[in-house]
């Protein structure tokens, strides 16, 4: 099952360079990456075709012929746990029936597990509560997961209990049908009170571990769009509401930077490193973005679903001291 949907997290991964020889012009690069990083021809070819092998910093094509003393850049994944495991972890549950459970992640949980976090994640968490009731189309690291949000991140997520409430979820995300709100802060102060980004996104192109705005044609990148509108301005800081169109990786961190706004604490996208976060560093751990509303149709009875989910403890402080020093 193409689990393409799945597209708000990133894996963990590592990076190498692979130089070419004279010698071996002529090659097909899927044959050469195949010999000299030991993997299997097939994949090479998947790596190739994933985006992950660049040169000049843009992908290329498995059936690329190599000229000899050229350089590659190769994001290699980190291979998957063979199975989540139930713990007894604490879930802060808002809705649940035989067919959908929606949770609200505290700050700091990964998702599922994966290299670097094979347990304590809400996954290991969800098989303990749920037993065997969650979906197994997200196979044994991501059964029942339909959507997911960053580790930094806290907040709203549905998760399907069986198989045909994750397809019809699924779709309806795909269809753009299920509302994922935010409340961020962010840095600087927007000239106008609402507006529209409608960027493509993609990774980096040169730091293949972050995701950019991407705007040449010939590089690998998604449609992303994000509405987003103005609740407070604070002089430096502003407090805003994002709503999601699409849910591409670090959608709203990477599109708020590009307008030059970027998330207060995001050390990845450029928010972090500032005067109030060093001042106030117990209440900012991660980027202040917090997923507050879902709004969907019930998978199996079709009725329409909001749920709501109250600002965290820090988030409030950090809001608190902004009014304060306004």
């Amino acid at each position: 099952m193409n689990n393409s949907y799945l597209d708000e997290t990133f894996e963990d991964s590592r990076s190498e360079t692979v130089t070419s020889l004279q010698s071996d012009t002529g090659k097909r690069l899927d044959s050469f990456l195949s010999e000299r990083l030991s993997l299997t021809r097939s994949a090479a070819a998947k790596l190739i075709s994933d985006g992950n092998v660049t040169l000049f910093d843009k992908p290329v094509n498995k059936n690329y012929k190599l000229k000899g003393n050229e350089s590659f850049g190769v994001v290699l994944p980190e291979p998957e746990l063979c199975e989540a495991i139930p713990e007894n972890i604490p879930l802060d549950i808002v809705y649940e029936d035989n067919d959908i459970i929606v949770v609200n992640k505290p700050q700091g949980m990964v998702v599922h597990p994966a290299a670097g976090n094979p347990n304590g994640t809400l996954v290991n968490a969800l098989m303990y509560h749920c037993g065997d009731s969650l979906s197994g189309i997200g196979g044994v690291i991501r059964p029942g997961i339909v959507h997911r949000i960053d580790k930094d991140t806290g907040g709203l997520l549905v998760v399907a209990k069986n198989d045909a409430a994750h397809l019809a979820l699924a779709e309806d995300i795909k269809e753009h049908k299920v509302a994922r709100v935010y409340e961020a802060i962010v840095l600087g102060n927007f000239r106008e009170d609402s507006g529209t980004v409608n960027a493509p996104i993609g990774r980096h192109p040169t730091d293949r571990k972050k995701m950019a705005v991407i705007r040449d044609p010939s590089m690998r990148a998604r449609e992303a769009v994000t509405h987003w509108s103005v609740i407070r301005r604070f002089g430096q800081f502003t407090h805003i509401c994002c709503e999601l169109e699409t849910g591409r990786t670090h959608q709203i961190r990477v599109h708020m930077a590009s307008l030059g706004h970027s998330l207060l604490g995001d050390t990845v996208y450029g928010g972090g490193g500032t005067s109030f976060e060093a001042k106030h560093r117990a209440w900012i751990n991660g980027q202040c973005l917090f997923a507050r509303e879902l709004r969907l149709t019930h998978p199996i009875t079709k009725k329409q679903m909001t749920f709501e989910a109250p600002l965290p403890d820090n988030f409030k402080a950090v809001l608190a001291q902004l009014e304060k020093d306004c």
